[in-house]
């Protein structure tokens, strides 16, 4: 395959797809709520256990999102679209390492879910041609780090919260990014 071909064939996903806004704006909501479990008056493991749960949502949260936002999950006759769901798996592989987390220093499992979320967009630059997911990727891993470094044990609420906010941002520059090819101002 030429590489011409390629781009063509990723900006085609690109666009149906709308550079997978249906589910950014999902996580934002699910990280939303996560916030508030993280407030609650449980203990840190009883709100990972909660942070599970939530997070399972967002499937079908996306799928209602895709219909608001007109988004297209299947792609016929393009042989790149199944590749973005399995990188949506790849994240799953992490999940030991979370789990880890949850059963030895559940006071710091917020911060690793938000790690892994944040690593695991950074193949989507590629995916969606988009360098809005490789910065995000980036500012999400690092910050929720440096955050979580900065804050007591009780706060973690607040990683949940800059997760939220970089998730709308991300969604926003998706937008835009996806107007912009649409109208045929980008490649």
């Amino acid at each position: 395959m030429q590489k011409e071909q390629l781009n063509v064939l990723r900006t085609d996903v690109s666009v149906k797809a709308k550079n997978g806004v249906d589910f950014i704006v999902a996580a934002a909501l699910i990280w939303m709520c996560i916030s508030f479990v993280w407030r609650l008056p449980f203990s840190a493991y009883d709100r990972s256990v909660f942070t599970f749960i939530i997070g399972g949502m967002l499937l079908p949260l996306a799928l209602g999102l895709s219909k608001l936002f007109k988004t297209t999950w299947k792609i016929p006759n393009n042989p790149l679209q199944p590749l973005g769901l399995w990188l949506n798996f790849a994240q799953l592989f992490y999940f030991p390492f979370l789990i880890f987390v949850l059963l030895k220093h559940p006071d710091y499992f917020l911060m690793t879910y938000a790690i892994i979320t944040g690593a695991h967009f950074f193949p989507y630059a590629w995916y969606y041609n988009n360098i809005a997911y490789a910065i995000f990727s980036g500012v999400i891993s690092v910050g929720s780090l440096l955050i979580s470094l900065q804050i007591p044990a009780e706060k973690m609420y607040v990683t949940g919260i800059f997760m939220a906010i970089c998730l709308l941002g991300l969604a926003t520059w998706n937008y835009f990014l996806y107007k912009k090819r649409k109208e045929g101002k980008a490649e």
